[in-house]
């Protein structure tokens, strides 16, 4: 299937009411009102478990979500803008200009308008964008392979292992969202939104340029082909006037903050010189070889056997043809988690916003002999995600 048939195809199931932007807004959520339920049903599940586990223990359970590791950073960033920096025993200086700045930004404005506290303000935002997320992984999963397809991709997201996080003041539901209705946007033609929903993105994770790569990719191969069959550059380029502005919008958010960095601490490099502080450069995946040799045998085998699931849903993602921006999205998200220096177990969160990956076990699941085989093979990982989230949770170590 060629680009421009992916980009005018129309989703699967009736169409939307095309009276109203409302009504077809109203008609959009009731289909995935069943997704959404799923969903909330997972992660309900999780904090559930979580309270019963921190109530056991005699903890706060509402302190791991929103008053711990990095949701601690960005609330500090929302109470007194970027300022603050702290010195390691080692000598490395950790800088909060490592963490962008839309989080902090609707923390502060809803702390601002409402009684919430900066940690509830960004429960909010994690949970409703939690539930946006879920939506716009429907949408996607709904567009390429039909509605039960995009339900159960969205459940599989909810109980994905470290789905505990997308409870948490953090930013990857927030990302997530911004990355499904822009991958859907692309989809659908519509590359002004997603090149605006890039730009918000940008501005929210710096695994943006993952997103920004699936566009400017997708659109590259889209005028080489065409230009290929018309030979004039004229008619290519005038018929993909509002691809080609999307695509140049969507890097601007990821850019703005990185010329904010620098032009603050007075380098061209300086935002990636914050990072390496923090042990979040590109090596190459050197200090991931690192970490598995230094493994005990039975360790180090287990996660090369992880690893090579991995690699081959990737293997799966390719053979099942997904569009362009899909795919490249989510194999983009996979490379960066897998090639940087950073903390080894935060690596399975890195790559939770690569939810294409997720497409091919949901297709397998649709295809056990009956609806309840599916739901019971969902509720058994429901459990078992809201089980390792209690317990990572109530740990020591940052997710």
């Amino acid at each position: 299937m060629s680009d421009h048939q992916l980009r005018t195809r129309t989703p699967a199931g009736p169409a939307p009411d095309p009276r109203t932007p409302g009504s077809r807004a109203a008609a959009a959520f009731r289909a995935a009102a069943p997704a959404l339920a799923v969903y909330a049903g997972a992660r309900a599940l999780g904090l559930l478990a979580f309270w019963a586990a921190a109530s056991a223990a005699g903890k706060d359970p509402l302190g791991p979500l929103s008053g711990r590791w990095d949701s601690v950073w960005y609330q500090r960033i929302a109470e007194n803008g970027y300022r603050y920096t702290v010195t390691l025993p080692d000598g490395s200086v950790h800088s909060d200009l490592a963490f962008f700045p839309l989080l902090p930004a609707l923390e502060r404005s809803l702390s601002e308008v409402t009684p919430l506290t900066l940690g509830g303000a960004g429960l909010l935002v994690a949970w409703t964008a939690g539930l946006l997320a879920a939506w716009g992984i429907y949408a996607v999963g709904s567009h390429l392979r039909g509605r039960r397809t995009g339900v159960v991709l969205a459940a599989l997201w909810g109980v994905y292992p470290t789905a505990f996080v997308q409870s948490m003041a953090y930013t990857e539901t927030l990302f997530t969202a911004l990355a499904a209705w822009a991958l859907y946007a692309a989809l659908r033609g519509r590359w002004n939104v997603a090149g605006a929903l890039c730009v918000l993105a940008g501005l929210t994770r710096p695994t943006a340029a993952a997103l920004i790569a699936a566009l400017a990719i997708t659109a590259a191969v889209t005028l080489v082909r065409e230009y290929r069959d018309e030979r004039r550059a004229g008619p290519v380029l005038r018929r993909n006037a509002r691809m080609i502005a999307g695509v140049a919008l969507a890097p601007l958010g990821w850019l703005a903050y990185v010329v904010f960095v620098a032009v603050r601490e007075g380098g061209p490099f300086a935002y990636f010189e914050v990072q390496a502080q923090w042990g979040n450069n590109i090596d190459g995946g050197r200090a991931l070889a690192a970490f598995i040799a230094g493994l005990p045998w039975p360790a180090a085998l287990g996660l090369c056997a992880a690893l090579g699931l991995l690699g081959w849903l990737v293997v799966l993602c390719v053979r099942q043809r997904q569009p362009l921006p899909v795919l490249v999205y989510a194999i983009t998200i996979v490379v960066i988690s897998l090639i940087g220096a950073g903390y080894f177990g935060s690596r399975p969160r890195l790559m939770m916003p690569a939810f294409p990956l997720l497409l091919p076990p949901a297709v397998a699941l649709l295809r056990l002999r009956t609806t309840g085989r599916t739901a019971a093979v969902l509720a058994a990982l429901a459990c078992a995600s809201a089980a390792y989230g209690a317990w990572t949770l109530l740990g020591s170590g940052p997710p």
